[in-house]
């Protein structure tokens, strides 16, 4: 009974954190948007008429917000209201962003919640208009200015409608899933109901247990499924994010083909990884290599998209691993090699794998600027399964992760794990 009602608690929690975001959040990413774009009112060249028409623009939004704010309270699903609403905020953010990039932070509001305000039909062709004029944000403006600016609009319009597509499919799966384990569950407590007369204890603890594990293989697989997406789409896309901006950048053909066809090999790359994280397969680079091969490109890889001077090295006798024991490895390379990529502003990095004895000791190194890692970091919306992270995907495996830095003298990511080999 304290469990069940445990749950019901961490339930309610989440919806308010949801209904909190449902309210304020449009408030604040408008706020942002408007922000960073009247900073950068010289940069894209804004005209004096279109300052006064985004100005405008904005608080037609915020009065629209203030009329939502009231009227949702009567409103809680789909209604002809809503999807005025809607529709009105998603024109609103599509216009902000023609004329500055940098306002597309209030359209991202778009991609949450829109099942709550219209009805199911047009939910898509919403989120279709929203991943356009995110995408019209990421490829430097909109209307693209040349063939060059086209080719990457529909680029990165492709990668933010296959992720729309990909996330709508693991919703699907999860909601089938929540379906399929509350039917079981109605079913066991139907068949417990008539033992309870006489075995009212016992069927007191069973229920509870069930209820546990309900919520621990549902906790499971949500950590699995947003670490894996954390660890692969969120790193692909920085790295397509990352060409397309050199794509926009350049005059030369030959430097934004190059580019671009980096950018499709990191998407296809991210749809495969995404795939198997579906299925809790192992990560797509060792199927075809090793685990000192797969990191040796990965590393590679990560120093040509950074532009940071990357080395890999392997030191005593490898061995074939378990491929439980090399996936984890290899990702925790992987978000080791982005955190420096994000936060560290490093020159040079280097990882080491070496196998000692019973155990395989991954190092990764960098001389950025560091941290106090005795200051637990803010979560933020980039982020939240760095060190974390890594630290459970070691422990999973009876290994274990340390952390050394310095603010100024680098980071060396250590872990270790029993050497288990391949059966």
């Amino acid at each position: 009974m304290t469990q069940a009602v445990g749950s019901t608690r961490g339930t309610s929690r989440l919806e308010q954190r949801w209904e909190l975001f449902h309210r304020w959040g449009p408030y604040a990413l408008l706020g942002i948007g408007t922000a960073l774009a009247a900073g950068t009112v010289s940069a894209v060249g804004m005209t004096r008429t279109e300052v006064y028409a985004s100005g405008g623009l904005v608080v037609a939004a915020l009065v629209l917000q203030l009329w939502w704010g009231r009227a949702a309270r009567s409103r809680p699903g789909p209604s002809p209201a809503g999807t005025a609403y809607f529709a009105l905020r998603t024109a609103i953010s599509f216009a902000l962003t023609w004329m500055n990039p940098l306002f597309a932070f209030h359209a991202v509001v778009g991609y949450f919640g829109s099942e709550r305000l219209v009805p199911r039909r047009l939910v898509t062709p919403g989120l279709l208009v929203t991943a356009v004029t995110v995408a019209g944000s990421q490829s430097g403006g909109l209307p693209p200015r040349d063939r060059t600016g086209w080719m990457v609009f529909g680029a990165v319009l492709a990668v933010n409608i296959a992720l729309l597509f990909l996330f709508a499919h693991l919703a699907g799966l999860e909601e089938e899933r929540a379906r399929t384990q509350a039917a079981t569950i109605a079913e066991l407590e139907r068949t417990n109901t008539a033992l309870q007369q006489a075995l009212d204890e016992n069927a007191a603890l069973h229920a509870q247990l069930l209820v546990q594990a309900r919520e621990a293989g549902v906790a499971d697989e949500r950590r699995r499924l947003a670490a894996e997406i954390h660890d692969t789409l969120a790193q692909g896309l920085t790295g397509i994010i990352a060409q397309l901006q050199v794509v926009a950048g350049t005059p030369d053909p030959a430097v934004a083909r190059e580019h671009v066809a980096r950018a499709t090999d990191l998407a296809r790359e991210s749809l495969g990884e995404a795939r198997r994280s579906v299925h809790n397969l192992a990560p797509v680079a060792l199927d075809r290599d090793g685990l000192p091969e797969a990191l040796r490109k990965t590393v590679t890889s990560w120093g040509e998209r950074t532009g940071v001077r990357a080395g890999f090295t392997t030191t005593g006798t490898a061995e074939p691993l378990h491929e439980e024991v090399a996936a984890t490895l290899l990702r925790i390379a992987q978000e080791a090699l982005s955190n420096t990529a994000r936060h560290a502003k490093a020159g040079r990095a280097g990882v080491t794998l070496s196998y000692i004895g019973d155990e395989v000791t991954l190092d990764i190194r960098d001389d950025g600027r560091g941290f106090d890692p005795r200051v637990r970091p803010a979560r933020t919306g980039t982020g939240g399964f760095g060190l974390d992270g890594m630290r459970a995907r070691a422990e999973r495996i009876a290994g274990s992760l340390t952390v050394e830095s310095e603010p100024g003298l680098g980071t060396a990511v250590s872990a270790r794990v029993p050497l288990v080999r391949h059966d």
